[in-house]
């Protein structure tokens, strides 16, 4: 859309990523992921580095850095506690988790004062993620932004334990881990962020024009490369890079994404990919340089 008599330019979809641009998707994880290691640690006297490796593993082996089931598949702790319930033996491991998630997750400031405008102008709103459905489904129930999205994409999830089904794996109701408002859609298997086909897919499937939509996101490569490839305007969420390198040295010890991956992107910077758009400390520096309508699409 071109530009309004304030100069501004005129969108009406908003794509946005969420992990690192909507909250501290970093910072949540290293307070559950380190807290539950360390009473890993206490409890087995297994060393750390015996653990990382296996966690690594086990991540790789389910394409998630987030996986539910990590303790009953640790090699080192199925042969310390071999006849017993791992998932029980560690319970408080399991609760030091939770009880780091709770506190730590939480939107950016100005985050949702952004997104309700955006609501308010009938604008459509879009998430975007890697992250697996089942955790990504919890934090946008959580942060309570269930209905704020209009469409959230991200793939499916991972398989199940083979002596679990879905029924025994959940400790709540069915309607704990959906969403009621927001419209699910899952991302192709195996695809994933900077393909700018995939996002080009999912303009398709919503049924908009490219030029109506702006691209939000914290990566330099996954988010903002992609979006120039499409033809997208793309908006570096700045704000949301994170620099903490004790979250990121464990992260990168136990994370599924390959190492040179993890490298690539750290070594990029601004000297190579050149963001069109910059959002420096807040999301809402977005209405300093749109106007956004409401839009319909067939979505």
């Amino acid at each position: 859309m071109s530009g309004d008599d304030s100069g501004k330019v005129i969108k009406s979809v908003v794509i946005t990523d969420l992990d690192n641009t909507l909250y501290d998707w970093v910072g949540v994880w290293f307070a559950s992921f380190s807290a539950m290691l360390e009473a890993i640690i206490m409890k087995s006297g297994i060393s750390r580095k015996e653990l990382t490796d296996e966690i690594k593993a086990v991540h790789r082996k389910h394409g998630t850095s987030e996986y539910a089931f990590l303790i009953e598949e640790l090699p080192s702790l199925r042969k310390l506690y071999p006849d017993q319930n791992l998932a029980e033996v560690f319970d408080d491991a399991v609760h030091v988790y939770r009880k780091a998630r709770a506190r730590t997750l939480c939107l950016y400031p100005g985050i949702r004062e952004t997104l309700s405008v955006l609501k308010d102008r009938r604008c459509l709103i879009v998430g975007l993620t890697e992250s697996m459905a089942f955790y990504t489904n919890y934090r946008v129930r959580a942060l309570d932004l269930d209905g704020i999205f209009d469409i959230l994409y991200c793939p499916e999830g991972h398989d199940l334990p083979a002596n679990l089904t879905r029924e025994q794996a959940m400790m709540y109701p069915t309607e704990r881990y959906n969403l009621n408002h927001t419209v699910p859609r899952y991302m192709p298997r195996g695809e994933l962020k900077p393909n700018p086909d995939l996002l080009l897919s999912i303009i398709d499937d919503i049924g908009i024009q490219k030029e109506d939509a702006v691209y939000i996101g914290d990566s330099l490569i996954k988010d903002v490369a992609m979006a120039q490839a499409a033809g997208v305007a793309d908006i570096h969420a700045k704000y949301g890079v994170s620099r903490h390198k004790e979250e990121h040295e464990l992260l990168r010890a136990v994370t599924h994404w390959p190492q040179e991956d993890a490298e690539r992107d750290e070594q990029l910077s601004e000297k190579h990919v050149t963001p069109t758009y910059v959002l420096r400390s807040s999301y809402g520096e977005l209405f300093d340089q749109f106007e956004f309508h409401g839009h319909n699409s067939r979505a």
